[in-house]
């Protein structure tokens, strides 16, 4: 393949650039060589990756191998792919910080799950290598073995919970076989609800899975037990799974940040609607995520309009660190009309391979980038792609994904509306779903001429991905071939208004006391509501907690509202006390609440001094009270009985 190393070195200024024809052979000694020098070292070759490190081992500052062989070279475009290759040498430079680990650990108690000998065979298979009990749901007439290497008993498995090294299920129709079993199993009588406890299950019933997304949880091993390849495989698979066990912590959470209630009224839902394991579930006012269940997708991160959860694998700031440096060295390496496909190493990279060996490769002005999850990208990294000069962003999938990618499919409608509203004319964002590389090369080449920005940002990131998304969204806007104020979003979008009824309104403040980021806000000297649209994350929290239901949500971008102060909603004249002067409430409301109680309620006769006290701050109404030796209980109706807390709440259930 053709090295532009010219091009190489434009798009990656600060670098020594030294290319090579058999680095790996008579030339190693050039890499030993530079393997001595101080600093970080990018080899631009994966292929031989084993054999360099072997060299020479552990090296301060480390080695990056960097294929831009297959992703650039081996094309029908090799000769054009200069700028590419500095893009991803480039990109393959950007730190990428280091994240925590979970441990789990199997001690080997597994438990088969099946319907007749093929899951008593696996259990031999595996029983000198594992704790083995066999599980039979409805056996039929299976012939007992002659003797009891491991336990059989019989069972239905009605629920399922936990996580590799800590399964816990609940069987009904659970029964041991008597020892008397001769021609065939005759079981005890059985019983519902028992519980069982075990580190590892191989699920051989042929029924649906126990867990949602079951490919994804740790240590659930599933086979169709008429596949004896299948069965082969997870059996192998089970053998080796005991000892202790690192997986990365994906998520960081901080509860304190989560919106999702407020008084047990539920407001933003987004990562418990989207999470595939169940590792998300409500905790009091916030989410709880348990990371031993948690299968990384990522969903949750891009949804979470509060940074609540965020990504590990790498964070947001350090993603869209990534896509600035490979845009930005293939611009200026001399490329142009740049498509990021973005792809998982289990399946995007064996699908770019095969093009690149056996087809016409990647065209020179697509940019593959290799991601843990393609579910983990949220709206700031598409914003930002466009913003450092993207033209267009492809998302490769598999033809049936190993988990819902309805989040990836929202963030995907949001980029679309924001791009077409701002001018960028095309299909700039969508899917590539497919396991066929030749379908892949059509799709990229059928994109066709699309421009991303003339002069695109520049900008560095840091931050939180709500921090990120304004920024890339005022500098995309900046640029934009057609910049507009306002662009309608589509319902559930992070970013947003709040429409307030205002004829309904009594500035009770009660959404302002929920509102997780400061967006409603109430002034100490006087009943107001303000709004500052920036801040709004559309959680709901104000819409469903507001007593009146006089507040709507309204999903937009007001590119105007970055800069836009504290817009006030509604506000009054206080209510001052009439024996100290002290502002105390609203002046409407009170006097609507003193004209419903005079004359038509006991305790407020017509003319009464009782009637002043409604128009008193709380200190002053105790003072009163308390000289005018009032007894709330006394002459009290007998039909009509104090009100409770009870009475107060069936009467706001019925109104509701």
């Amino acid at each position: 393949m053709r090295l532009d190393t010219a091009a190489i070195r434009r798009g990656c200024p600060n670098c020594e650039i030294r290319s090579f024809r058999h680095l790996c052979g008579a030339e190693l000694d050039h890499f030993r060589n530079a393997a001595k020098a101080d600093g970080p070292l990018t080899v631009a070759c994966t292929q031989q990756a084993a054999q360099f490190t072997q060299e020479i081992g552990e090296r301060p500052g480390g080695i990056t191998f960097v294929n831009i062989r297959e992703t650039a070279g081996w094309s029908r475009d090799g000769a054009n792919a200069g700028a590419k290759m500095a893009a991803l040498l480039a990109a393959a430079a950007i730190p990428v910080p280091d994240y925590p680990l979970v441990t789990l650990s199997s001690d080997g108690i597994i438990l088969i799950y099946g319907r007749d000998e093929a899951a008593i065979e696996a259990g031999r298979l595996l029983a000198d290598h594992l704790d083995v009990t066999v599980m039979l749901k409805q056996p039929p007439d299976v012939t007992p073995p002659g003797a009891a290497v491991f336990p059989i008993v019989k069972g239905n498995i009605r629920n399922a919970r936990g996580h590799f090294g800590a399964f816990e299920l609940t069987i009904d129709d659970y029964a041991q076989p008597r020892p008397s079993s001769r021609d065939h199993f005759v079981f005890e009588a059985p019983r519902n609800g028992a519980t069982s406890r075990c580190d590892l299950v191989l699920d051989l019933s042929g029924e649906l899975p126990l867990f949602p997304a079951h490919d994804l949880r740790d240590g659930y091993l599933r086979a169709d037990p008429g596949d004896p390849a299948a069965v082969l495989r997870a059996v192998l698979a089970a053998r080796d799974l005991v000892g202790s066990f690192d997986k990365p912590r994906s998520i960081d959470f901080t509860p304190g940040l989560c919106a999702h209630s407020r008084s047990n009224l539920t407001g933003c839902h987004r990562c418990l609607d989207l999470c595939p394991t169940g590792a998300i579930t409500p905790n009091g006012d916030h989410v709880a995520v348990n990371a031993e269940v948690c299968a990384g997708c990522g969903q949750c991160a891009a949804a979470c309009p509060t940074g609540a959860a965020s990504y590990a694998l790498p964070p947001a700031d350090t993603q869209l660190q990534i896509l600035r440096a490979m845009l930005l060295a293939y611009r200026e390496a001399g490329g142009k009309h740049p498509v990021l496909l973005l792809h998982d190493g289990r399946h995007g990279t064996p699908l770019i391979d095969a093009l690149a060996r056996h087809g016409d490769g990647l065209p020179a002005n697509v940019l593959p980038l290799a991601v843990n999850e393609l579910t983990q990208i949220g709206l700031e990294a598409v914003i930002g792609a466009f913003a450092y000069g993207a033209a267009a962003m492809r998302f490769l999938l598999r033809a049936k994904p190993r988990h819902g990618v309805t989040g990836l499919l929202q963030t995907i409608v949001m980029a679309e509306t924001v791009l077409a509203g701002l001018g960028f004319d095309g299909r700039r964002v969508t899917t590539i779903e497919t396991d066929d590389p030749d379908i892949l090369a059509d799709q990229l080449t059928g994109i066709g001429p699309l421009a991303g920005l003339e002069s695109p940002s520049t900008f560095r990131t840091v931050g939180k991905r709500g921090d990120l998304l304004r920024f890339g969204l005022s500098e995309l806007h900046r640029l934009a071939p057609k910049p507009v104020d306002v662009i309608a979003l589509p319902e559930g979008a992070p970013i947003g208004a709040v429409t307030v009824d205002t004829g309904g309104c009594t500035l009770c403040l009660s959404c302002v006391s929920v509102c997780p980021t400061g967006a409603l806000r109430a002034d100490p000297e006087r009943p107001v509501l303000k709004f500052v649209e920036d801040a709004c994350v559309q959680c709901g929290l104000c819409q469903s907690t507001c007593p009146e239901k006089v507040i709507t949500l309204t999903p937009q971008i007001d590119f105007r509202a970055r800069r836009a102060p504290a817009r006030v909603i509604k506000e009054e004249e206080p209510a001052l006390c009439v024996r100290c002067g002290t502002p105390f409430g609203v002046k409407s409301t009170i006097d609507r609440i003193a004209a419903k109680l005079e004359g038509r309620h006991w305790m407020y006769p017509t003319g009464d001094r009782r009637v002043e006290a409604l128009r008193m701050c709380a200190d002053c109404r105790v003072i009163v009270m308390s000289e005018q030796q009032f007894d709330p209980i006394q002459d009290v109706p007998e039909r009509a009985p104090p009100r409770t807390t009870d009475d107060y709440l069936r009467q706001r259930e019925n109104k509701e």
